[in-house]
């Protein structure tokens, strides 16, 4: 009976630490293009002609006192309840040593340089699994101050809303905001970082959600989806590749034809057989290392559309 009474006692102990070793998103805040925007700190650029209008988080740090402090609330409201946190100074810092270093870099054949949007960019210098984007007003009333806020858990992936909480504090005497920040979303943070954690739980046993496309050079070698090895079509062959490497064989094909085809809701896993963190650029060159095997022996060139968007271009790098 003693012995029984030990073993289940050493289970209950053992169960808040099995709990504690699941693994955690790691997140990155960073303020709305709305507050950006009505702040003034967006900025331009060209992509393919094309001007985009992005928010400009490094000039929004230096130039709002309350940014900085507002978004370190966050990451400390979220470290306390064991969510990893990416700094965005930290990262913005990173992308500039980074920029520096691909702005030498250009194509042999015509001199052009590398060319990536800076939000892509931040995202995968982050590597977060869920972006917090953050929006929030000061109102006043009378003497008192309260903030109005939104703060929105968004899939790194897919920028498809995975949590959310929003509303008004109560009115204070402070004009501190990121107090009064704190004393508005405190009581919603719990159930936020329950549903972050729940979508992550999904994604660990379903794997990320992923677009891959597949094309094709057209450079006169007469490769296409439709050639044959051993009685099937390339494009067979990569439906079963997709088949058998996806979680759960999880996938859709969009659209396909001899010289495309268009994966959607790719579950690609988290980790690979190593345990390493695995994102769509990865699952892709796994594809990639495939076909440059016998019997197929076909060169490719991944490109990289963001973190959860990668192209495979067959028949040369």
């Amino acid at each position: 009976m003693k012995r029984l009474i030990a073993i289940l006692f050493a289970c209950f102990v053992g169960i808040p630490a099995v709990f504690g070793q699941a693994k955690k998103p790691t997140l990155m805040v960073v303020p709305s293009d709305e507050w950006c925007a009505r702040n003034g700190y967006m900025s331009e650029y060209d992509n393919q002609g094309t001007v985009v209008r992005i928010p400009d988080y490094k000039r929004a740090l230096q130039g709002d006192a309350d940014l900085l402090l507002v978004v370190s609330k966050i990451n400390t409201l979220m470290a306390d309840r064991g969510f990893p946190l990416k700094n965005l100074e930290t990262v913005l810092k990173s992308i500039e040593r980074r920029t520096a270093e691909e702005n030498l870099i250009s194509s042999k054949t015509s001199g052009a340089a590398l060319s990536q949007s800076p939000l892509d960019m931040l995202r995968q210098t982050a590597k977060a699994d869920i972006i917090l984007q953050l929006t929030w007003k000061v109102n006043t009333n009378g003497p008192k101050s309260y903030v109005t806020y939104n703060l929105q858990g968004l899939d790194a992936y897919t920028d498809k809303q995975v949590a959310g909480a929003q509303g008004s504090g109560k009115p204070s005497l402070s004009t501190d905001v990121p107090v009064l920040l704190e004393e508005a979303v405190l009581d919603h943070m719990d159930n936020f970082a329950a549903r972050l954690q729940s979508h992550f739980d999904d994604l660990f046993e379903h794997g990320r959600e992923a677009v891959v496309s597949v094309r094709v050079f057209d450079n006169g070698s007469g490769l296409d989806l439709e050639t044959e090895y051993d009685g099937a079509t390339l494009g067979e062959v990569i439906d079963e590749w997709m088949f058998e490497n996806t979680v759960e064989h999880r996938f859709g094909k969009l659209e396909s034809s001899e010289n495309r085809v268009e994966y959607e809701q790719v579950r690609v896993p988290l980790y690979n057989a190593k345990g390493m963190a695995l994102d769509t650029e990865a699952f892709v060159r796994q594809l990639r290392r495939f076909l440059m095997a016998e019997p197929y022996k076909i060169d490719s060139k991944v490109v990289v559309r963001g973190l959860g968007s990668a192209m495979l271009i067959l028949g040369e790098k």
